[in-house]
């Protein structure tokens, strides 16, 4: 190995346009930014999704859909949800303060409480809304539902 056979290491050197650098480089003169106008200037930048006069795509789709802004999103909690902290931690009182300790929800969310799973134990629940079957099999088992 000697200076005549030395060569940069593989991938390091990127073969890229190298503009203004006169007019051999084929890239001199305007520095490939046309003739004139605000393109060619320094401190140019075009808005994003400019077409060049083309209509742009965001106006060509069309738009559908509804955002309701009185909508209402609840953090669902089945009732085998309660019935495993039953059997682990012994609780059979649940209010909003107790699901957000044990992770269930998170402290400013509203909470509702769905059927899926079983529930064996007479349990006392506080919620911001209940599923029709989920409230009929807190009652039939003696416990008590209240709405937040």
């Amino acid at each position: 190995m000697d200076l005549s056979n030395l060569k940069p290491a593989k991938g390091s050197v990127k073969n890229r346009k190298r503009i203004g650098r006169g007019q051999g480089s084929g890239h001199g003169g305007t520095s490939t930014r046309g003739h004139k106008g605000a393109g060619s200037r320094s401190g140019y930048s075009r808005k994003i999704g400019h077409e060049g006069g083309q209509m742009p795509l965001v106006r060509r789709l069309p738009k559908f859909g509804f955002t309701n802004i009185n909508r209402r999103e609840f953090t669902p909690i089945n009732l085998a949800s309660l019935q495993l902290l039953h059997d682990t931690k012994g609780i059979s009182i649940f209010d909003p303060e107790v699901l957000v300790e044990n992770g269930l929800a998170s402290k400013n969310g509203e909470i509702k409480i769905l059927a899926k799973g079983e529930l064996k134990v007479k349990v006392n629940i506080k919620a911001h809304a209940f599923s029709a079957k989920a409230a009929s099999i807190v009652e039939s088992l003696g416990g008590t539902i209240e709405k937040i």
